[in-house]
């Protein structure tokens, strides 16, 4: 299913209002810019953009991975370059209808987004922050944020936007060179977004995966997307410094109860010490604190392992965000190698929070449609060929199959994994179905709806564009005592396959709606920054009808069946998001009720029980003396209620501890419970 999101997260989404008839008659472009729109460096899209005198008409559309936005907008700025009208028409990446816009006159703002309509008054000049726009509205803020001496300014719907500037940079294309200044705009989102400006016009935005650069410029992509490669390991690096503490005469947590996952209990208090990055005892309350110890109150509260995300593809803002909400370990399924390399070498050197990472060797077919992550191929051969280099270069436990690989190409390219010692997983490739995949043999599935597409589709009908997520209308109708149904349970018990079902994401896929918190937010929307909190409140598909809403809530009830069937039968399955972790994790973790396991059931599967699955049993999923320093402390019990995980007041991850109420603030998020007190040695 894979979410990613190329839409810059502050400026990116948009809003809108109905242009007075005389301005759309009197309006007329007087010039025009064009912009590469590139994902790992191959072109996906475009950006076009007509300037007026105070005006810009604007088209945007990308495609990647078989899904992309489709944007057109208009906007007037008054004297001052704030936008006074904004109207955005099209589709969002997954579907969801964009018909948005903002109005400004006498000293009133109306807006209408997903989430609703809303006027405010103005008691000073603010800048709307769309929900929905093109990168383009980027430019629009550096123009006002530059004229401004603070260069900040009160944002619309909350918050503040502040612009830093970060370089110079020389870029050649087009047979000359320009001067551009590289600036991050912050404050309402995460994240600061990186972008280029040329004085005053617009150059692109970057990412280390993603950028959108003037046309002519395509071959500066690789060198300006290490550029932000390293403005966020830079920013990074410096929260490590900040918040990361390590105790080199060793660490004492007094007064926790620690949870086993052998035999989902508590244990009565007790005192966990850890010198370097391992747990050196578990002792009694009256065990002194030795000399050159540091303590930590642990005031009664439960110490668990650390969690495992087992569908992750990891950047620097997930990779702290895991360990924040207490998941030290994560599965990575698919990546831009060369970024995961420069994550991992920062984090095992210690220079960025992380967790520890274990990696999916990610292919795809070369296809209109194809996901430009990995390594791309365009024959069985080359598909072989992959599995050996991604084999004799090590680092990772298994194979991950996309979208676009040919069906007949799986056989080989198992048979090829198999003599390395690899375990294959993957999408069920368009034009196939589950059952074939697992006779060719596949060790796990990825996605609840990859398998049960292959009980309501027809053979012809391509799986690569967005009909992998809006076929799942069709599962309502759908009989799982059928015997399609019951040939590929049966199928996967015989097997031994398992299954990574991603459900938090089918539940924001399914039950998300305009105007309505996600489910899987109620719980933590108010902690969370102006972006977030709109995106909570937003379809993530487009629900045309109330038939398509009945369809969709339809849907998932037949996945929690389902998943229920399949527990029933001994299936093993992997909880994973696909949604960045964190505390998406949370939520995870929390439905997994719905299929009849109890809370600590899911906390020991979700330690132990993966560090079973990955191998790595004999020194992680446990806290016990020899074991790797990898836990969290939580103030309740989340063995009786499981939503006591999403209070998470301190996370030792290899040995180097965080306290999540001093990072939060650094992402504009409101810490959910104060930080344990530390007594440091005299």
């Amino acid at each position: 299913m894979r979410r990613i999101s190329f839409v810059v997260p502050i400026l990116i989404l948009a809003l809108a209002a109905p242009l007075p008839a005389a301005a759309e008659a009197g309006a007329h472009a007087h010039q025009t810019a064009s912009f590469t729109v590139l994902a790992s460096g191959t072109p996906v899209g475009q950006l076009e953009v007509r300037r007026g005198a105070k005006s810009f008409e604007i088209d945007y559309e990308f495609r990647n991975n078989g899904r992309g936005p489709t944007l057109a907008e208009r906007v007037e700025l008054d004297a001052e370059g704030f936008p006074v009208a904004w109207r955005i028409e099209g589709h969002t990446t997954f579907g969801n209808p964009v018909d948005e816009w903002l109005a400004v006159d006498n000293g009133s703002a109306r807006w209408q987004d997903t989430t609703g309509q809303t006027e405010t008054r103005l008691a000073s000049p603010a800048l709307y922050v769309p929900q929905n726009a093109s990168p383009y509205s980027l430019a629009i803020a550096a123009r006002v944020l530059l004229a401004s001496e603070s260069r900040s300014v009160a944002a619309l719907p909350g918050g503040e936007l502040r612009l830093t500037e970060l370089e110079q940079l020389s870029v050649t294309g087009n047979g000359h060179t320009r001067e551009i200044t590289a600036y991050a705009l912050s404050g309402t989102s995460l994240n600061p977004t990186y972008f280029l400006m040329d004085g005053e016009r617009f150059f692109g935005i970057i990412s280390p995966r993603f950028s959108i650069l003037a046309q002519g410029f395509e071959d500066e992509d690789e060198r300006l997307r290490q550029r932000a490669a390293d403005y966020g390991a830079e920013r990074f690096a410096a929260m490590q410094a900040r918040h990361a503490r390590s105790f080199d005469g060793g660490l004492r947590i007094r007064d926790v109860r620690v949870f086993d996952p052998r035999t989902e209990d508590l244990s009565e208090p007790v005192s966990v010490v850890v010198r370097g990055h391992r747990i050196a005892a578990i002792e009694a309350l009256d065990q002194p604190t030795a000399p050159g110890e540091a303590e930590i109150d642990g005031a009664g509260g439960t110490l668990l392992p650390g969690m495992f995300e087992m569908h992750g593809h990891l950047g620097e803002t997930a990779a702290m965000l895991n360990i924040l909400a207490g998941v030290t370990s994560v599965r990575d399924m698919g990546n831009n190698n060369e970024v995961l390399d420069a994550l991992i070498a920062g984090i095992e050197s210690g220079q960025v929070a992380g967790p520890r990472v274990y990696r999916s060797a990610f292919i795809e077919g070369r296809s209109p449609f194809n996901s430009n992550n990995g390594k791309l191929v365009s024959t069985q051969e080359e598909a072989v060929a992959a599995v050996v280099e991604y084999a004799e270069r090590g680092g990772f436990h298994q194979i991950k199959i996309y979208n676009s690989m040919h069906p007949e190409w799986i056989p080989a390219v198992i048979a090829e994994a198999r003599a390395h010692g690899l375990r294959v997983t993957g999408h069920i490739p368009a034009f196939t179905n589950a059952d074939a995949m697992i006779a060719a043999g596949y060790d796990e599935i990825i996605h609840i709806n990859q398998l049960m597409l292959g009980w309501v589709l027809e053979p012809d009908e391509d799986t690569r564009t967005l009909l992998r997520l809006t076929a799942l209308q069709r599962l309502p109708g759908l009989d799982l005592a059928s015997e399609p149904v019951q040939d590929s349970i049966n199928a996967m018990v015989e097997r031994g396959v398992s299954i990574d079902p991603t459900l938090a994401i089918h539940e924001r896929l399914l039950l998300s709606r305009n105007g309505e918190v996600d489910p899987g937010a109620v719980d933590i929307i108010d902690h969370m920054p102006v972006a977030v909190q709109r995106s909570a409140r937003s379809a993530m598909a487009s629900i045309a009808s109330p038939e398509e809403d009945a369809a969709y809530r339809g849907a998932f009830d037949q996945i929690i069946a389902t998943l229920s069937k399949m527990r029933e039968r001994g299936i093993v399955m992997v909880p994973g998001t696909d949604l960045g972790g964190g505390l998406s994790y949370h939520r995870e973790l929390e439905l997994y009720q719905k299929i009849g396991m109890q809370p600590a059931e899911i906390l020991a599967w979700a330690s132990l029980g993966m560090a079973g699955y990955l191998g790595v049993d004999d020194e992680l999923g446990l806290i016990k003396p020899g074991y790797l320093a990898d836990f969290f402390l939580v103030p309740g019990d989340p063995t009786v209620d499981l939503k006591a995980i999403k209070q998470v007041s301190m996370t030792v991850a290899s040995g180097q501890v965080y306290f999540p109420a001093e990072v939060y603030p650094e992402f504009g998020i409101r810490p959910f419970v104060d930080p344990p007190v530390l007594h440091l040695p005299e």
